[in-house]
């Protein structure tokens, strides 16, 4: 359950990250010949919306085998690995947030 509930907030989040760059774009005029924070902007960003993208993709590979029964308390590598990938790009947001919409 809370897999599948982790999954659903990432792709609300790449929903709401595709319309604030729509926000920004049409109603902002933030492009990338904005200067150095258009530029910021948009790759920091960008490279963090595609490391979600990766990580939705990773858990829901790992939803799909948790769903089958692939499995066991001594035998889940996969779905840890997929686990600290995604406490990463977490981490990785918060500081993001802090530099991006903050500072």
């Amino acid at each position: 359950t809370w897999l599948s509930i982790t999954v659903a907030l990432g792709v609300t989040f790449l929903f709401f990250q595709a319309e604030e760059y729509v926000h920004a774009y049409q109603a902002l005029s933030l492009r990338f010949d904005s200067g150095v924070y258009g530029n910021t902007f948009y790759m920091l960003t960008g490279f963090h919306g595609m490391h979600v993208t990766l990580g939705v993709i990773m858990l829901t590979v790992m939803l799909c085998r948790v769903i089958n029964g692939h499995f066991t308390p001594s035998k889940h590598f996969a779905f840890e690995a997929s686990a600290w990938y995604w406490h990463f790009v977490d981490v990785v947001w918060i500081i993001l947030f802090i530099f991006v919409y903050i500072v």
